[in-house]
């Protein structure tokens, strides 16, 4: 019994001197064991991250319709894009996208100075990362922060942490560049059909239209008329609400055509048959609010419109 209690002392010795060493138990993922010095890179690396509680409901910035868009469906040049992101903390005013060589980048302009880093990768990442690998902004003239961030596709949720300068925390947020936001100029191939190789004379038209996107209360009219001229197509899109002041479509903005009753808009058709987003301002909440949404015009259905006289 004494040798036995001889022996359980001296496991205990060695243990203690291990942890005065700087060593700890052994790490139960590995079975090594670890220095307290990584601990305490831990426990720094913990304390850098914020907590689920110190940040706001995300919302999704994908749709189920979306398939991933990568490089060599681009062609190469600068275009402007619009982009999701899951946290109104994490604003982004406008954005560049620039592809070329097979890789694309993007500079999202924000709407405030808050972030000092960005890291395209979870807050955990971005925590361990080496400072080299973080996205410092620049500044333009104006005092507008820009990251410039790799772009892996679009129409597809990817991680983004940033750096808050206030809280000296990384914030995950996800990003999607909205492939739907480019004209169909931007592509190697058409993704919608347009007025040319749908053999779409000048006239008028009617065609079935869908609305996706906000929160589902609002609608637009189906079917609405199409108006070809020189071979550009515009519809005429009667929303739900007289509500709506103004709408973007490829980064214009058009003010209804009406002054009474549910608030109508002209706007250009870049392709029938492939989502097309666009934003809305509504005046309905307790301040003006832009909303995303993606309007799909269905070429199947497009019928001569009788009721303007067009003669095809």
């Amino acid at each position: 019994m004494k040798k036995q209690y001889i022996k359980y002392l001296a496991a205990a010795i060695v243990a203690a001197s291990l942890m005065l060493s700087g060593c700890v138990m052994a790490d139960a993922e590995t079975k090594r064991t670890v220095p307290q010095t990584e601990i305490d890179e831990r426990e720094t690396e913990h304390d850098k991250v914020a907590s689920r509680s110190e940040m706001i409901e995300a919302v999704d910035v994908t749709e189920e319709w979306m398939t991933p868009v990568t490089a060599d469906e681009l062609n190469d040049g600068e275009y402007e894009i619009d982009v999701r992101s899951s946290s109104s903390m994490f604003d982004i005013t406008q954005c560049t996208l620039t592809v070329k060589d097979g890789t694309m980048s993007a500079a999202m302009s924000m709407s405030g100075t808050g972030y000092m880093y960005v890291y395209m990768g979870t807050p955990e990442e971005a925590a361990s990362a080496d400072e080299k690998d973080l996205i410092p902004y620049t500044e333009t003239e104006d005092g507008t922060n820009v990251f410039t961030v790799p772009v892996e596709a679009l129409d597809k949720a990817v991680d983004c942490a940033a750096f808050s300068r206030r809280k000296q925390k990384w914030y995950g947020r996800q990003l999607c560049f909205v492939a739907g936001s480019l004209s169909d100029d931007a592509f190697t191939e058409s993704r919608g059909n347009s007025t040319q190789n749908l053999g779409l004379e000048d006239g008028s038209y009617m065609a079935e239209v869908s609305l996706e996107g906000g929160s589902g209360k609002a609608s637009i009219t189906s079917p609405a008329k199409i108006e070809v001229k020189d071979g550009e197509a515009a519809a005429t899109i009667e929303w739900s609400s007289s509500k709506y002041d103004y709408m973007v479509v490829d980064g214009e903005k058009y003010l209804p055509v009406n002054t009474d009753g549910n608030s109508v808009f002209e706007i250009p058709v870049r392709a029938f048959d492939s989502p097309v987003t666009v934003l809305a301002d509504t005046t309905a909440m307790s301040r003006p609010y832009e909303i995303e949404y993606t309007i799909t015009f269905d070429s199947d259905t497009l019928e001569n419109d009788d009721s303007a006289g067009s003669a095809q």
